[in-house]
C-alpha cells in the first residue's frame, strides 16, 4: 500500500477547497459515505473470493482506495463489477506469476502473466526504483498485464525515494480514431507523471489522451445521463454523440485536436510495441467476448533526482514554484489557481475523514457483485 501523503500548507490567501472539481462519480444528491477501512475490507473480500492471493488481493484493494480516496473515482470500487467479470471469465490471472524476463543495468521487462494490473505495475514501479537506485535511472516495461487503474498509483511509488516518476499505458480497449479519422485504432493512452516537493503537495500529473477519460463517459452511460458535446463523435460523419447508449456508434475525441491524438499513439508505441505488447489493430477489447489472450502494456520510469541535484534542494525549488503559481494574477472570477497534485491532498485528508462518497448506483452494482460471490454485501457494512 502506497504511504499516505501528509495534507500540505495551502499558499497564503488560497483556499483550494473552494474549488475542488467535482468527480464523476459523486455528483448526485443520493450519495452515500464509506469508509476507508470498510471499502479496503471489501474490496479484499471480492478479490480473494475470484481467486487472488491473499497479497495481491490487497495490492489491488490497496490501490483502488487510492484511486477513491484521492479522486480518481473512475478506477476506485466503480471498476469492481467489470474486474470480476474479467477474472471470473479468465481474461485476468488471479494467480499470475510475475516474471522479469529482461534486466540491464536501467532497464528491464516484465511478464505479467495476464494478472490483474495493478498487481504487475506494482512491481514494474518498485522494480524501476530499484534500478533507478543504482542507475540513475530505471525504466520498466511490461506485456501480457490488464488494466491498472489510476497511473498516478505508480508514477508515485518513486516520490517516496526522492524519484520522479512516469507511467505510461497502451489502453486494454480502442476507443479513439486517428485524427482525422474514423475507425477505433487509438486508446485513451494515459499518461501520469509525479515530481518530489518539500512542504508542498507533489507535483502529480495524471491524464488520458482523449478529452473525456473513459470513465467520465461510462459514468455517464451508468447514470443515463447526457454527455456533453464535444466527447464522443459519431463513426460514420462526425456528429456528436450526447447519448451515453450510443457510445459504442463512436469515438472518443483526443485532447488538444491532433496533439492529443498524436500523444496517443506516442505513448501507445512506447507502451506496446517496445514492451513486445499490443497497439492499434492487435488491441483486444477487454469488456468484449475473448477472441484471443489480452496483451496490454504499461511502462513505469524513475529517476533518482540525487543524479541531477541534491534532492533537497530540487523539492525547495519545486515548493517555491509552486508557490509562484499558485499565487500568480488571477483571472475575474477564478477563486484560485492549482498545481497538478494540490487537489489529491485536500480529497485524500476529507476522504479519509469523512469517508469516499460513493452513488447509490455504485452501491447497487457491487452489492449485486457481493452476493454473487458470496460475501457481505457492502452497504451491510458501512
Amino acid at each position: 500500500m502506497l504511504k499516505s501523503q501528509e495534507p500540505r500548507p495551502t499558499p497564503p490567501g488560497k483556499h483550494h477547497q473552494s474549488r475542488e472539481v467535482p468527480d464523476v462519480l459523486t455528483k448526485t444528491e443520493d450519495s452515500r459515505r464509506v469508509s476507508a477501512a470498510t471499502l479496503r475490507t471489501f474490496l479484499a473480500d471480492a478479490l480473494r473470493a475470484c481467486g487472488l492471493p491473499d497479497a495481491d488481493a490487497a495490492t489491488v484493494a490497496g490501490a483502488m482506495l487510492e484511486a477513491d480516496l484521492t479522486g480518481s473515482d473512475a478506477h476506485g470500487v466503480f471498476r469492481l463489477p467489470g474486474y470480476v467479470r474479467q477474472l471470473k471469465r479468465g481474461v485476468m490471472n488471479p494467480r499470475a506469476n510475475v516474471t522479469v524476463v529482461e534486466r540491464s543495468p536501467a532497464t528491464a521487462l516484465i511478464d505479467g502473466d495476464h494478472g490483474m494490473g495493478h498487481v504487475v505495475m506494482t512491481a514494474a514501479a518498485h522494480l524501476a526504483v530499484e534500478l533507478a537506485r543504482a542507475s540513475g535511472v530505471g525504466w520498466v516495461g511490461a506485456r501480457r498485464s490488464n488494466h491498472a487503474g489510476a497511473g498516478a498509483i505508480y508514477a508515485a511509488i518513486p516520490l517516496a525515494h526522492d524519484m520522479v516518476g512516469i507511467y505510461g499505458a497502451a489502453s486494454s480497449v480502442n476507443h479513439m480514431a486517428p485524427w482525422g479519422g474514423t475507425e477505433p485504432l487509438l486508446g485513451t493512452n494515459p499518461i501520469a507523471v509525479a515530481i518530489p516537493a518539500g512542504d508542498e503537495a507533489p507535483v502529480i500529473l495524471d491524464i488520458a489522451t482523449s478529452l473525456a477519460s473513459n470513465g467520465a463517459i461510462r459514468t455517464h452511460e451508468l447514470e443515463g445521463r447526457p454527455m456533453p458535446e464535444g466527447w464522443v463523435q459519431n463513426r460514420t460523419d462526425g456528429a456528436p454523440i450526447t447519448d451515453p447508449a450510443a457510445i459504442n456508434h463512436g469515438t472518443y475525441l483526443p485532447m488538444g485536436g491532433y496533439k492529443g491524438s498524436g500523444l496517443s499513439i506516442i505513448i501507445g508505441l512506447l507502451a506496446g510495441p517496445l514492451n513486445g505488447a499490443a497497439f492499434g489493430r492487435d488491441i483486444k477489447d477487454f469488456a468484449a467476448p475473448p477472441s484471443g489472450e489480452l496483451n496490454v502494456g504499461q511502462f513505469v520510469i524513475a529517476l533518482d533526482v540525487a543524479r541531477f541535484v541534491p534532492p533537497d534542494l530540487f523539492k525547495a525549488e519545486v515548493d517555491r514554484h509552486i508557490r509562484d503559481l499558485a499565487s500568480s494574477r488571477q483571472l475575474p472570477g477564478v477563486e484560485d489557481i492549482r498545481v497538478p497534485g494540490q487537489g489529491r491532498v485536500v480529497r485524500r485528508t476529507e476522504r479519509e475523514k469523512n469517508g469516499v462518497p460513493l452513488t447509490a448506483a455504485v452501491v447497487a452494482q457491487v452489492d449485486e457483485v457481493a452476493k454473487s460471490l458470496g460475501i457481505t454485501p457492502l452497504s451491510a457494512r458501512a
